[in-house]
């Protein structure tokens, strides 16, 4: 039986890199930020690169999306545009400053001025 997804589709879609260090979990973080202060829906990355139509689909119908990467390496931007997809807002953390570390003892300092970023880059 398959289950539906809870971050079906909305008007302002958020995306993390969601990666394996603290700035794939600064992105993951701000994301769920953002989408508890109600500016957008954190929306399934993975469901984009597993090529999952239910999840295309409504990612590509989204009024604005946002893209949060953690580093340059941009494993977010390549999945959306692998999916024809582009985001009208896009932070990198470490271009904020954060240094890239296998360590996840998030400052919050750090995913505040990722949510700043973003709420900056959308207006």
């Amino acid at each position: 039986m398959k289950s539906e997804c809870l971050c079906a589709g909305g008007n302002v879609l958020i995306f993390a890199c969601s990666g394996g260090s603290n700035v794939g979990q600064i992105s993951n973080e701000a994301a769920m930020l953002l989408d508890e202060e109600g500016l957008g829906k954190f929306y399934c990355l993975a469901g984009i690169g597993g090529n999952i139509v239910k999840m295309v689909e409504p990612a590509r119908e989204a009024g604005k999306r946002v893209l949060i990467d953690g580093c340059p390496i941009g494993c977010g931007k390549t999945t959306l545009e692998r999916a024809g997809l582009k985001a009208d807002c896009y932070v990198v953390v470490t271009e904020l400053g954060v240094k890239k570390q296998h360590k996840f003892d998030l400052d919050k300092e750090d995913i505040r001025r990722v949510v700043a970023s973003v709420k900056a880059g959308l207006k």
